[in-house]
């Protein structure tokens, strides 16, 4: 499945949420991620980001796509380089 999380965290837990989140997706903008990804890897990712996350402050939103097939990205300005752009 293609998916899309963002969130938006308390300032001293946003260098955590980052990690985990660049462990199982690409970093696109300050705090969005894309990707292919299984149902089991985005349990995972849903589980550490619960480990760290203050649920009566912090917020994430995943949006769940069956196929990066029915998903269009458009983008307006300066695109940021994912890790997917670089030569391993």
């Amino acid at each position: 499945m293609f998916v899309i999380l963002v969130y938006d965290v308390k300032e001293e837990r946003v260098g955590k949420a980052l990690k985990i989140c660049r462990r199982y997706l690409t970093h696109v903008q300050n705090s969005v991620f894309e990707g292919e990804t299984s149902e089991a890897k985005l349990r995972m990712l849903k589980d550490e980001l619960k480990s760290i996350l203050d649920e009566n402050y912090d917020s994430v939103i995943i949006y769940k796509f069956r196929t990066k097939h029915y998903y269009e990205r458009e983008s307006i300005g300066v695109d940021k380089p994912s890790h997917e752009d670089f030569i391993v």
